[in-house]
């Protein structure tokens, strides 16, 4: 994936976690995204491969951010989510932010592999873009 892409994430989680982010904010911005990304996927690789894909995408993530292991719940999202949640308040504000970026850069990366750079951009660029007048038109994949 390109810089542009490495930007956009970084400023969508940003943006949703506010000026002055700390753990709680950030933990909630991450998973307004995964609940926005599940949005916008679910309709082409539906429920079980967006949760594949998290899977997958949590399990390269903690080889480098082993605290974010989620032991027993691979395969229920919610389950998974929910331990994302508690992983990240539980930390420095700026490890949980960065730890954050990483998993949803490893997941894009991941379904570009599997769709396409081209589709993953046009179905994941409502996502990391700020909301705007024609949020509605975006919103439909």
């Amino acid at each position: 994936m390109h810089d542009l892409s490495n930007e956009a994430i970084r400023n969508a989680l940003a943006r949703r976690a506010g000026d002055t982010p700390n753990a709680h904010a950030i933990a909630e911005a991450a998973l307004d995204t995964w609940g926005c990304i599940s949005d916008r996927l679910e309709p082409v690789i539906g429920r079980r491969g967006v949760d594949a894909l998290f899977n997958r995408a949590l399990h390269v993530t903690c080889r480098t951010y082993p605290w974010l292991s989620i032991a027993g719940l691979e395969g229920n999202g919610t389950a998974q989510l929910a331990g994302l949640r508690l992983r990240l308040v539980d930390r420095e504000p700026a490890a949980a932010e960065e730890a954050s970026y990483v998993l949803l850069m490893t997941f894009t990366v991941l379904l570009a592999n599997l769709i396409g750079e081209s589709l993953t951009k046009r179905l994941l660029a409502p996502v990391w873009s700020p909301p705007s007048a024609n949020s509605e038109e975006m919103s439909t994949p």
